[in-house]
């Protein structure tokens, strides 16, 4: 039987596509399709389109047109980010000592744990508090004189919590050390004015923000040159062989226009939604624990852990109700395994495979609200029964 609603609740995972950026996107599949790098009248308006992509985003980043590299991803932007710019500073003989905390994506920590295992590279992995905040004390200890890069995300994925970046980023610098952040998930709800934030890197995924999926960017400070990861041609001054995805180009930039030209109406509605959610599922669930900080966490998200509950149990009726949710982080959907980030946090094994991510969006409403917390209520007591007549 057909679920009765449809209610999607996993914006952290994607975003759907805006139809302006559609739109915007279309006229590159077929019309101007010419390659950027060619230099007759195709290759040029292709590459103009590019370009004009290219100047938005910087606008909105506060930054120069020149210190943007278009990626195919948050990942590819997060590896090229880390990569370049450490292989860089081990060539200048800065040094090879990385730092970074346990609630990164695994595009950050599986990256810098290859470079430790494999590239001859030092790594500090520093601590973080219950609410998934990094101390700053540790993070200004964790940065000695070899220190080359240090990347803290702005937001994290799995609980919302939100880092003070431009803090950090100056002690950063005090050290002689490189700062980048992984700004995917603040993308859309988080201001992203580099110079404000004092940040040498920052990536950026455009389906996070209602663009297309398969494209990405890379702010990268004027000074700092790349180690390219991706070798070819001289595609991105250098810094990212390929040829330009023209149309996702042009569709990351709209999306990227949309979302800050309208603001802080979209925040305002995150918040308001996101709050009657925490509201509601704090004062009608029993036993539920809201993870992350309670204020310092990004305008679309709520994440929980439950007593007694199984999060995929637990996803599977929620699905079954027409609610899409995820457990931990999407990149990890499936996987059996307790969240890494809730363990880092302090939470048990237990609570930390008991975690729910619900991350509201454009469309969602009141009503959708409503009727998300009225069948949590029924789900969770459904599970729980059902691990007691396991047990």
């Amino acid at each position: 039987m057909a679920a009765a609603r449809s209610i999607y609740l996993d914006h952290s995972a994607t975003t759907p596509t805006d139809p302006r950026v559609v739109e915007a996107m279309l006229p590159y599949f077929s019309d101007v399709y010419g390659n950027p790098s060619s230099a007759h009248r195709f290759g040029r308006q292709a590459e103009d389109a590019v370009e004009t992509a290219r100047e938005s985003v910087a606008r909105i980043l506060n930054c120069r047109p020149s210190e943007i590299v278009f990626t195919s991803c948050g990942s590819e932007s997060d590896n090229l980010a880390l990569r370049g710019a450490a292989w860089t500073a081990r060539q200048q003989g800065r040094g090879y000592h990385l730092v970074t905390t346990p609630i990164e994506h695994p595009a950050v920590t599986r990256t810098v744990q290859q470079m430790a295992d494999l590239m001859g590279f030092e790594s500090t992995i520093i601590p973080v508090d219950r609410l998934s905040q990094v101390g700053i004390e540790d993070f200004a200890a964790a940065c000695g004189p070899g220190t080359t890069v240090a990347s803290v995300m702005y937001a994290n994925n799995e609980v919302g919590t939100v880092q003070p970046i431009s803090q950090l980023a100056a002690l950063a610098h005090e050290r002689g050390t490189w700062f980048h952040t992984d700004a995917v998930q603040a993308a859309g709800q988080l201001p992203l004015d580099v110079q404000q934030l004092g940040v040498d890197l920052l990536s950026l995924s455009a389906h996070k923000f209602y663009g297309p999926k398969g494209v990405g960017a890379l702010y990268v400070r004027d000074g700092i040159e790349l180690v390219p990861s991706q070798s070819g041609g001289s595609h991105e001054n250098g810094r990212r062989s390929g040829t330009h995805n023209t149309p996702l180009i042009v569709g990351l930039a709209k999306a990227l226009e949309i979302a800050y030209e309208a603001f802080e109406t979209y925040t305002a509605h995150y918040c308001d939604r996101r709050d009657q959610l925490i509201d509601g599922v704090l004062r009608h669930v029993s036993g539920v624990q809201l993870t992350g900080h309670p204020t310092r966490r990004l305008p679309s998200h709520a994440s929980f852990v439950f007593d007694g509950v199984d999060a995929n149990a637990l996803l599977m009726h929620l699905d079954l109700k027409g609610i899409a949710a995820s457990s931990a982080s999407a990149c990890k959907t499936g996987n059996p395994e307790p969240s890494g980030v809730l363990l880092a946090m302090g939470f048990d094994r237990a609570a930390a495979s008991s975690s729910l991510r619900l991350t509201v969006g454009r469309q969602t409403t009141a009503e959708d609200i409503d009727y998300t917390v009225s069948t949590l209520v029924e789900m969770v007591a459904r599970v729980r029964q059902l691990n007691r007549e396991r047990a």
